[in-house]
């Protein structure tokens, strides 16, 4: 019995398999998602012996409440976003710092913030891009404020225990989340509903 090692693992061939098994299949194809994806990787963004486990399809839990999301999750939503040029992009950061990676040379500027911060609303900008790298119940006005008019916000989003990929425009100053294909997506605490009384 032999058993794959970091240093022994074709770290290249496995970002094409992720690719052609994970991306394709499900029909993420443009190409500006396939050339980010084939170039970053993956395993640089987890701790050495999670590396192996790098390009798995699900979502790796690395510690301290950090997680990267499975591939299909960032194909998918770099596909929605159709980031330009001229857009000024914040990534609420899951921990592992691999979605601001894949976006950073698309864009005119991009800043992270933790699920904490961006969820606090003691956080000041105006982005024309939101990315939120997991799956949120709500948007809080923290939140909200965040993306600018006609900002655009793509998240993964939390209806009934189901996580779905979602997206929403801000206009006259209203946010609302359209869900689209539901998918795996770690969830993010800091942005649960507030627990209330029910009768």
């Amino acid at each position: 019995m032999t058993t794959t090692t970091a240093s022994s693992m074709d770290f290249a061939a496995a970002r094409k398999a992720m690719l052609d098994s994970q991306l394709r299949t499900s029909g993420v194809n443009q190409p500006f998602v396939l050339e980010r994806m084939g170039s970053v990787p993956r395993e640089d963004f987890v701790p050495e012996a999670m590396r192996t486990a790098a390009y798995n399809d699900r979502a790796i839990r690395l510690g301290d409440g950090k997680v990267l999301p499975q591939p299909l999750f960032h194909g998918m939503m770099l596909e929605e976003a159709q980031p330009l040029a001229s857009d000024e992009v914040l990534v609420v950061d899951g921990g592992s710092g691999y979605l601001p990676a894949l976006i950073e040379p698309m864009v005119k500027s991009v800043r992270t913030m933790t699920p904490d911060e961006a969820a606090g609303g003691r956080k000041k900008g105006s982005y024309s891009l939101v990315l939120v790298d997991g799956a949120i119940e709500h948007v809080p006005a923290g939140l909200a404020k965040l993306v600018g008019d006609n900002g655009r916000i793509v998240t993964g989003q939390i209806d009934n225990g189901v996580t779905r990929l979602a997206t929403g425009r801000k206009t006259a100053g209203s946010l609302a989340l359209l869900p689209l294909a539901e998918l795996g997506i770690p969830r993010l605490a800091q942005f649960d509903r507030p627990s209330g009384w029910s009768f």
